[in-house]
C-alpha cells in the first residue's frame, strides 16, 4: 500500500511538471514573496502579470498588488531552476510619463544593470514547432501552441533606464567608454549581441573592468 501511494505521488508530480512546462512562467503559481513599499514581506505562492504590472500572492486568499505598491518581488522558478527577482522602477512604458513598472533584473554591478521584461509573442516562423525561451538563461524549450516567450532588454546606467533595440550597432552605445575592450571580449568568447545569456556575460564583464 505504501509503495502504491509513493508511485501515485510520483505520477502526480510528473503530471504537474508536464502541465507546467506547457505554460508560460506568468501562467504558473511560484513559491516566492512580495516586498511592499512600506517594507511588508508577503510570502506565499506568487503569480505575476507584466502586461498589467500586477503581482498576486496566494495564501489563505489571493492578494493583488500593483507596481506602485511593491518595491520588489521574487519567485523560485521550479521548472527552469533558480530565483528570479523583479523590481518596480519608474519608466515611461506606454506614455511620456514615468510610472512604476516591473523589470526582471538579470545582472547588476556598480556601473550598470541589465534588465528585461518578458512577453508572449506569436511565432510565425514555425507554427508547428515554435520555440519557448528559458527565462533563466535563454535556452530553447519546445512548445507546440504557436506562441513563444520573448524579451525586451533594458540597460540601467547613470540613473536612467534605456531600452536596447537588439541591433548590433546600438549595443556599443551602452559601453562606449570601454568599447574596444568589450568588443574584444565578445570576439574572444564568441558572444552574440542578441542572446540573453550572452548579454548577461557582456554586462557582467563591463562592470568588472569598470
Amino acid at each position: 500500500m505504501k509503495r502504491l501511494l509513493i508511485l501515485l505521488f510520483l505520477i502526480y508530480i510528473n503530471f504537474t511538471l508536464a502541465e507546467a512546462q506547457n505554460k508560460f512562467p506568468s501562467q504558473i503559481w511560484h513559491k516566492g514573496q512580495v516586498v511592499t513599499t512600506d517594507g511588508q514581506v508577503v510570502a506565499g505562492l506568487v503569480m505575476y502579470d507584466l502586461d498589467n504590472n500586477i503581482v498576486q500572492v496566494q495564501r489563505q486568499s489571493v492578494e493583488t498588488f500593483g507596481a506602485s505598491n511593491v518595491s520588489q518581488f521574487e519567485i523560485f522558478d521550479e521548472i527552469y531552476g533558480g530565483i528570479r527577482t523583479f523590481y518596480s522602477l519608474p519608466y515611461a512604458l506606454a506614455t511620456d510619463y514615468e510610472t512604476p513598472v516591473f523589470f526582471e533584473i538579470l545582472t547588476q554591478g556598480n556601473e550598470m544593470a541589465l534588465l528585461c521584461r518578458e512577453y508572449v509573442a506569436t511565432d510565425t516562423r514555425g507554427m508547428n514547432n515554435p520555440m519557448m525561451m528559458n527565462p533563466m538563461w535563454g535556452g530553447p524549450m519546445m512548445m507546440n501552441n504557436g506562441f513563444r516567450l520573448a524579451f525586451n532588454y533594458y540597460f540601467f546606467k547613470d540613473g536612467k533606464i534605456r531600452r536596447y533595440s537588439l541591433k548590433k550597432r546600438d549595443l556599443m552605445d551602452f559601453f562606449d567608454d570601454r568599447e574596444d575592450e568589450v568588443k574584444l571580449y565578445m570576439r574572444k568568447n564568441r558572444l552574440a549581441h542578441d542572446k540573453r545569456g550572452d548579454l548577461l556575460r557582456i554586462t557582467a564583464y563591463y562592470n568588472q573592468i569598470k
